[in-house]
């Protein structure tokens, strides 16, 4: 077995796979423009410089034979030529180049017939008029994450303030749920996702507030959206851990959203609810070992620690010894110095046998538990 891979990237996914790589003895050496990264005080490795250089990404994979990825903004072009030299680069480059373009990934969907929300692609938004009626959702076609580079278009008012970049133009869904699936696959072809999970959003953030598991959902529903998750990361053939986000439609519709190539924010609970977590499912699927149990154990929710809106500076987390005092809480701190308004900076997973009663302890949990600044 591969013992060191190479990691583009150094942040919480990266850190949080660096400690379920800890139990397989295998050394994770990260890339990371910043020396104060999650990954940089506990990976094996760490290397500073730039992931999108080409030439920054060759020589620092060159050392190993098989490199991953914790975000989509990297050196594309470096990662082929390294494929081209032998190395396994997982998830593939081509899966990335299609994934990390909207529009193309958009493409994808309909090329393959994958459910999706109709769709237009715009080259330059300079002088249109509005591409569809309102409201729809505006969406850059690269750059984008975490709720930035996303319009909510309602009125010609909205339509005046939007992006002028390529972007993606959607009908908005009048959606009953947002679900996402974590699938993974291995090189030989073994498939194996965990159950759907529902996601409930910050508004003013555009970003995952909370997360329950197991979802509010049918059977049927539930057997869907596995199914479509398996049938997305089949189709593009890939070696990697993927979620895929789902609008839940009020007429029992499933449509694909968005998909993600690497261990993602809405499969952070599996750490402490599931018999494998998605860091070690994504550890085995790059290392064509055999996929793990992705059973739930208990149910739970996951609520991340956003910085507090008004507060950067020095990070202090307030209330932390009162929610520790919680029975079944776990907190997951990421190790960043700095906060700012809505950055993520650590998640708490909430567990219990009653789903309605960890979400009311998540609210408590949400309430007491504030990152802010020292300074503000």
């Amino acid at each position: 077995m591969i013992k060191k891979i190479g990691l583009l990237g150094g942040g919480q996914l990266g850190r949080m796979l660096i400690q379920e790589a800890i139990d397989l003895d295998v050394e994770i050496h990260c890339l990371e423009n910043d020396i104060n990264a999650p990954c940089a005080k506990i990976a094996h490795g760490f290397t500073n410089g730039s992931i999108t250089d080409k030439q920054t990404v060759l020589d620092f994979g060159a050392a190993f034979d098989l490199i991953t990825v914790e975000i989509e903004n990297v050196s594309i072009e470096a990662l082929y030529e390294l494929e081209g030299l032998g190395k396994k680069v997982y998830p593939q480059p081509r899966v990335l180049e299609l994934i990390r373009d909207k529009g193309v990934q958009k493409e994808f969907y309909k090329t393959h017939q994958i459910p999706t929300a109709d769709f237009q692609l715009i080259t330059d938004a300079n002088g249109l008029t509005a591409p569809m009626e309102f409201p729809f959702v505006q969406k850059m076609r690269v750059g984008g994450y975490d709720g930035k580079g996303v319009k909510i278009i309602r009125s010609q008012m909205d339509w005046e303030k939007r992006f002028t970049a390529p972007s993606v133009i959607e009908a908005m869904i009048p959606f009953e749920k947002e679900l996402s699936v974590i699938v993974a696959r291995n090189e030989a072809g073994e498939v194996k996702t965990f159950d759907a999970v529902e996601c409930e959003f910050n508004s003013e953030a555009n970003l995952v507030e909370f997360q329950f598991s197991p979802a509010a959902i049918s059977k049927a529903i539930e057997a869907k959206a596995q199914e479509i998750a398996t049938q997305v990361i089949s189709k593009l053939n890939m070696v990697g851990l993927l979620a895929v986000e789902f609008f839940l439609t009020k007429t029992g519709e499933l449509l694909v959203n968005e998909i993600a190539p690497r261990p993602h924010n809405s499969g952070h609970h599996t750490i402490e609810c599931c018999y494998t977590s998605q860091f070690a499912q994504h550890l085995r699927s790059i290392l064509n070992l055999p996929l793990g149990d992705t059973g739930l154990i208990i149910p739970g929710a996951m609520l991340n620690i956003l910085g507090a809106p008004g507060h950067e500076g020095t990070a202090v987390y307030e209330g932390l010894e009162d929610v520790l005092s919680l029975s079944g809480v776990y907190v997951h701190l990421y190790g960043k110095s700095h906060t700012k308004p809505f950055r993520k900076m650590g998640h708490v997973t909430l567990l219990g046998d009653d789903l309605m009663v960890i979400k009311e302890k998540a609210e408590i949990v949400k309430n007491r538990l504030k990152c802010i600044a020292l300074e503000s």
